[in-house]
């Protein structure tokens, strides 16, 4: 790859873009057989893989969308970047139509003879219901399809000239906010918390939000390096890198906040049922998994970020930013599997082919995307100020 100084444009993506194409359709193809094998637990690892992905792209959503709110301009030279991972969310909705058809292998609530025996989801079955369930997420993939759509298009205008395009964009980012803060909640009350409708969270929203925040913040931390790597040097700078390993501190922050929050008020609660949703996750081998992840998606990365030279040396940016793409996913695995294996660890092969399938399409259309047109807003207004940044 390479970055043209004159035209914005980051040449050469094509051959990346094939390569990934061609690991997930090897991928895509092996989960494929695996579904023959054993389809729940098929089902299992698609889920781990689609909502893992799903929050990335809606990281980089809520990046574009806080950027148009808050009007700062530090973000600008990222902002093309962050529009092209958000562009990833239809990808991901046409992703999430095997799932419908795995309902009742995740979801026991989508039984008619399970919900006739249990008064709990007789209570709710009024949201909790396979039609219901099916047109509503169709919905969210389709405002976020329209908020992806709409900023996009009008950033390309802004590029051709739209004086009034940044304008716009900012009334649309103001009206989306809000909506996007809905639709995320509901989506993770969906496929996540309603794996055991029996339990729930007030602030399990919060939480997968603030995860796939930081994963999309990792992301385009990696993605700002590469830039740099590649000749946007003296447009990417290290004041953007230093700003965006600020961002991945205060979330690393955010989320162990959160989720410790989320922990320490079902412990001193000490109702069951809600405890049994932490207990699942502490006993029969499950307990390794929750001590990783609070060492490495919190404590390690916290200690790391914490010191400002770390933030502005490029190879502790991305492979920090790596460790939390990979504790993201395990931060999933972890939410999702001990629902279905609560007395026994289990990762199976379909983890790794879902993850591989999913993820090779899903990078091969990024860099399609980020190779179509210039990878910088290059007529924004704001965006010599954005070059010339320095980090106080």
């Amino acid at each position: 790859m390479k970055f043209d100084n004159k035209t914005y444009m980051l040449l050469e993506t094509d051959s990346f873009a094939r390569k990934a194409l061609i690991a997930g359709t090897a991928g895509v193809l092996l989960s494929v057989i695996g579904a023959f094998m054993d389809h729940s637990t098929f089902y299992q690892a698609y889920l781990t893989a689609f909502t893992f992905f799903t929050t990335i792209s809606l990281g980089g959503l809520f990046f574009v969308l806080v950027h148009h709110v808050t009007g700062a301009h530090w973000g600008i030279v990222m902002r093309r970047v962050a529009e092209n991972l958000a562009c990833t969310l239809p990808l991901m909705g046409f992703f999430m139509i095997p799932l419908f058809f795995g309902m009742h292998d995740l979801f026991h609530w989508s039984h008619a003879d399970v919900v006739a025996q249990d008064p709990i989801l007789q209570g709710k079955a009024g949201y909790l219901n396979v039609t219901f369930f099916v047109i509503r997420n169709v919905v969210y993939f389709v405002i976020w399809g329209w908020l992806v759509h709409s900023l996009r298009k009008l950033s390309i205008a802004q590029d051709n000239g739209d004086t009034e395009a940044l304008g716009k964009m900012r009334r649309i980012a103001a009206g989306g906010t809000p909506l996007y803060a809905i639709t995320v909640t509901m989506f993770a009350f969906d496929w996540l918390m309603s794996l055991d409708p029996h339990w729930y969270s007030t602030i399990f929203g919060v939480y997968v939000f603030s995860g796939g925040f930081l994963g999309g913040l990792a992301l385009l931390s990696i993605l700002s390096i590469v830039l740099r790597n590649n000749g946007a040097g003296d447009i990417v700078t290290a004041e953007h890198t230093h700003d965006l390993g600020k961002f991945l501190f205060a979330f690393t922050a955010w989320w162990g906040y959160i989720g410790g929050a989320q922990y320490f008020l079902i412990w001193y609660g000490n109702i069951p049922e809600e405890t049994i949703y932490f207990l699942r996750r502490w006993e029969y081998g499950w307990q390794e998994v929750s001590l990783f992840l609070i060492a490495l998606h919190f404590i390690i990365p916290f200690i790391v970020l914490a010191f400002r030279a770390a933030k502005r040396v490029p190879v502790i940016i991305v492979s920090i930013s790596a460790l939390f793409l990979f504790m993201h996913y395990v931060d999933h695995f972890w939410m999702i599997n001990p629902t279905f294996n609560d007395h026994h660890f289990q990762v199976s092969w379909m983890h790794l082919t879902t993850l591989l399938g999913i993820g090779g399409i899903y990078l091969g259309f990024l860099f399609k995307k980020m190779g179509g047109a210039s990878i910088i807003a290059m007529n924004d207004p704001k965006l010599q100020k954005s070059i010339d940044h320095t980090v106080a």
